[in-house]
């Protein structure tokens, strides 16, 4: 049972990448999935989560109108669509699952061992 993600890099900024994040081995555990990222120094962020599809999905202020959540329950997988990347998204991302959303990471029990993502300007 754990979460593994994928698609991180190195991007210029004003590019795109496309993370993942397949869950496997879990049920009700990952009714709500997301994202939340830390960057050197500072703490870590909610980013995106989102509840099985169901309801409006979360974004943080700085992302908002760039990032996309997305999910694909049969797969149980979710992704996370970056758009007009700028070097203030440096940062680990991080994929999060837990029965409910909360607003903290203390709020999420399972988590993916990251994958960075950086932006040179």
């Amino acid at each position: 049972e754990h979460l593994t993600e994928f698609g991180g890099g190195s991007v210029q900024a004003g590019g795109s990448l496309r993370l993942s994040c397949a869950a496997r081995g879990w049920g009700y555990s990952t009714n709500c999935m997301g994202w939340f990222r830390q960057a050197p120094g500072r703490e870590r962020e909610r980013v995106a989560t989102e509840y099985r599809g169901v309801g409006p999905a979360y974004y943080s202020d700085s992302v908002q109108g760039r990032f996309t959540i997305s999910r694909d329950n049969a797969k149980n997988t979710v992704f996370l669509q970056m758009n007009g990347l700028t070097p203030e998204d440096t940062a680990m991302y991080y994929c999060a699952a837990h029965p409910s959303c909360g607003r903290r990471p203390s709020d999420f029990d399972f988590w993916g061992q990251g994958t960075q993502v950086t932006v040179s300007s």
